[in-house]
């Protein structure tokens, strides 16, 4: 590994590799705050697909495209006399102090779960009027469901355990099922989604990435059964859904080997 020289060293190049490229090439220094945003969820998501698939080689990649969004919106800060990337890692070092009195502080924490609650006071301390002040508009629902859980928690509003929470899960299956209102329904839906994401939660579950596998891992054998399809002469759109259940039995066969 790299000393911590070297990585202060390959920093600055990549600071002055971007004023080079801002000064220089035409795609980069036409760039705005604006343009970059659609690039950089494009990036972070492709960082996301790495870590789930714990790829390191592609998480280092996907990594160094993230960090050059984060380079380049701080160049753009410094152009318009805001910011730039000291005043923003400046900002982070003093947050970090901050919120971790345990370490920096005489604070005693017994545990994680004390760490974090302390974290969502301290966030209330530096000016947040809600809890949950910090759950973004565009979070993705499951991710969003998620992190609202997550914070109220820090405060207490916390069912016990994860079959307390569970009951609820029940108890919103059964509205949810009983409903026949179409808009009543939706809504019922949604709180089978909250409570079965708390009930995830609670049993140490992360529920976006469960079910990202579970995508991944229908596309992988769907795929499957296309090419057994296709080595058979057949199409899948010709075939009654007991030969595609067929089909389907013998992809998931296939992954049961490999296992």
């Amino acid at each position: 590994m790299n000393t911590k020289q070297q990585k202060l060293d390959a920093f600055s190049r990549l600071l002055d590799i971007m004023d080079d490229l801002r000064e220089k090439c035409p795609w980069d220094r036409k760039q705005t705050l604006q343009t970059l945003r659609h690039l950089t969820l494009e990036e972070v998501y492709e960082l996301s697909d790495a870590l789930l698939e714990e790829d390191l080689p592609e998480i280092k990649k996907e990594l160094g495209d993230v960090l050059l969004h984060l380079v380049f919106y701080a160049k753009i800060g410094s152009e318009k006399g805001s910011f730039d990337i000291a005043d923003v890692i400046n900002a982070l070092n003093e947050k970090l102090i901050f919120r971790h009195p345990h370490i920096y502080g005489d604070v005693e924490v017994q545990d994680e779960e004390e760490v974090k609650q302390n974290w969502e006071k301290l966030k209330l301390k530096e000016g947040n009027k809600s809890v949950l002040s910090g759950v973004t508009k565009g979070t993705p629902s499951i991710v969003k469901a998620y992190r609202i859980q997550d914070k109220v928690k820090g405060i207490g509003f916390e069912f016990a355990n994860a079959e307390d929470a569970w009951k609820k899960v029940d108890e919103e299956l059964t509205e949810f099922h009983a409903e026949t209102d179409p808009d009543k329904k939706e809504q019922e839906l949604g709180d089978v989604f909250f409570s079965l994401i708390n009930y995830a939660r609670l049993s140490g579950i992360n529920p976006d990435s469960a079910l990202e596998k579970t995508n991944i891992k229908f596309i992988s054998r769907f795929q499957k059964m296309e090419q057994l399809a296709l080595n058979k002469d057949l199409k899948l759109e010709d075939l009654s859904l007991e030969q595609m259940d067929e089909l389907w039995e013998q992809a998931k066969k296939q992954d049961s080997l490999k296992k």
